[in-house]
C-alpha cells in the first residue's frame, strides 16, 4: 500500500546513551523520508554524544565509544536536520513516548526551536498495542509474516526504522476500511488520522508536566466552548499546583515560572511553559 500523504513523512528511530531525556544523548539516528509522490530517501548517521556510552547500551546496540569518536555531535548536524525535517510529519515505534521527546531536547540543546506541535506524530507501537498488544518483533511477525531476526540485526536504528516502516504499511493494509469489518478497528490512510489514533495522553509537553484538562468555573462546572464541547486549558500535572491552570498560576505565583526554568526539567517543558507565559502576556 502507498501512503496517502499531503506532506513528507519522516519514519525514524534513535539509539541513545540511555533513557533520561535530560542527561542522555543520541548516538544514532536513522530515518526514511517518504514524499507525497512516493519517493523514499533513507539516511543513517552515527552521532558523537560527547559522553561515554554505557557498557549495557553497547551490548544492546553494538555501538561503542570508538564507533562514534570521529562522528559529528548533534549540534553539528542539527541545522541540516532542521532543514530536512521542516514541514514534515513523523512516525516511529514508541516515538511519541521517547524518540520525539529526545529529538526535541537535542534540537533545543543545539539552539533550534523545532516545533513538533505543528506536526502529525504517528506512533506505530500505539496503533499496534491498541490492535494487538505486542512489541516490534511480534508486530513484524504479525503484519509482515516473517521473523524479524531473519531480516534484520536487532537494536540498530537503521534496522528498526526499516522494520517500523514495513509494520506501518502492514497495519494500513490489514485495517483498511475495505478490509476490516469492524468500524472501530479501521484505519484511514491519512497521517492526521493516524496521529490522532496514536495519541495516548493529554500531555502538552512531552514529559507530561503540563497536561490538557477541561476548564471549570468557580463551582466546578465544566465550561463549554462555542462548539458546545468542553473548553480545554493547560494545567500543571505535578507539585504544589497540580491540577491548577497554568495561566492562573502564572498570574498569582510568578516565581513558580522562574523556579521551573532554573530547575532540573526538560528544555521542552520550559519551552512550553514559556510559550504559555508569552501568550498570556506575563
Amino acid at each position: 500500500m502507498k501512503l496517502n500523504l499531503k506532506k513528507p513523512l519522516v519514519v525514524f528511530d534513535l539509539e541513545t546513551t540511555g533513557l533520561d531525556l535530560v542527561k542522555d544523548r543520541i548516538i544514532q539516528i536513522s530515518y526514511i523520508k517518504v514524499f507525497p509522490g512516493g519517493e523514499e530517501r533513507r539516511v543513517n548517521m552515527m552521532v558523537n554524544p560527547g559522553k561515554h556510552i554505557p557498557q549495557e547500551v553497547s551490548a544492546l546496540t553494538g555501538i561503542c565509544d570508538a564507533d562514534v569518536a570521529d562522528k559529528p555531535m548533534f549540534k553539528d548536524v542539527a541545522a541540516k536536520l532542521n532543514e530536512e525535517f521542516r514541514g514534515c510529519d513523523f512516525a516511529g515505534f514508541n516515538s511519541n513516548h521517547f524518540d520525539i521527546p529526545m529529538l526535541a531536547e537535542e534540537f533545543l540543546r543545539a539552539g533550534i526551536d523545532f516545533d513538533f506541535s505543528k506536526c502529525n506524530l504517528v506512533d506505530a507501537q500505539t496503533i499496534f498495542h491498541k490492535m494487538e498488544r505486542r512489541n516490534l518483533a511480534a508486530a513484524y511477525k504479525f503484519y509482515c509474516g516473517r521473523d524479524m531476526e531473519d531480516d534484520f540485526e536487532a537494536h540498530r536504528a537503521d534496522q528498526d526504522t526499516e522494520a517500523t516502516y514495513r509494520v506501518l504499511m502492514g497495519e494500513l493494509d490489514r485495517y483498511a476500511p475495505d478490509v476490516e469489518p469492524d468500524p472501530e478497528r479501521r484505519l484511514e490512510n491519512d497521517v492526521a488520522f493516524l496521529a490522532d489514533f496514536s495519541r495516548q495522553n493529554d500531555n502538552v509537553d512531552f514529559a507530561g508536566r503540563i497536561v490538557w484538562a477541561d476548564a471549570k468555573d468557580a463551582n466546578g462546572k465544566v465550561l463549554l466552548g462555542p462548539d458546545g464541547k468542553p473548553r480545554r486549558v493547560e494545567v500543571f500535572n505535578f507539585g504544589k499546583h497540580k491540577g491548577e491552570p497554568v495561566a492562573q498560576v502564572l498570574r498569582y505565583d510568578p516565581g513558580y515560572y522562574s523556579w521551573i526554568l532554573g530547575g532540573d526539567f526538560t528544555y521542552n517543558t520550559k519551552q512550553v511553559l514559556t510559550r504559555i507565559r508569552l501568550r498570556e502576556g506575563k
